[in-house]
Order: structure tokens, then sequence, then C-alpha cells
């Protein structure tokens, strides 16, 4: 049974797409939760996305700009959207 995602495994993940986008020469990456959540293995719906979307926010750097782009009402979803400014 594969141990469920902690925002530690979000956040390197997160960090690892970055910089695969910033080696492409992209200014910004922009990640939806739902992609996130299955990129770490987990299925379709919640059971770790509160935890991605933790790390979502986490990851943000308010000095580069990085900025929500779409966000659930409730704030954590899979529809979250940030953009991180490269």
């Amino acid at each position: 049974m594969h141990p469920l995602p902690r925002v530690t495994d979000f956040k390197e993940e997160i960090d690892a797409l970055k910089k695969q986008a910033k080696i492409k020469g992209e200014p910004y990456i922009e990640i939806v939760a739902l992609e996130l959540h299955k990129r770490l293995g987990m299925p379709a719906g919640n059971h770790r996305m509160a935890t991605c979307c933790d790390a979502m926010y986490a990851m943000m750097i308010n000095e580069r700009g990085d900025h929500i782009i779409s966000a659930p009402p409730k704030g954590k979803g899979s529809t979250l959207t940030i953009r991180y400014n490269l």
C-alpha cells in the first residue's frame, strides 16, 4: 500500500515542477490542486486534498508575485490554482 503523502511530499513535488518549468525558460507555472494530487498517486477525491492545498499555499512567495488564479469557496479543493512566478 502506498503511504499517504504529507505536506512535505507535496512541497517537494511543487519545487520539482517549478525547477522543470524554469529550466524550460517559462516565466511562471500554474499548478492545479487536482493535478498535483494525482501526481503523488492519489486518485480523484479528497483523500489528501486539504494537505495538498496547504502545501500549495505554503509554497507561495508574495514578494515574487505568486498569486491565486482560482480557489473554491472554502479555499481548499481540487480547483485551487496558483501561479508561481519563476
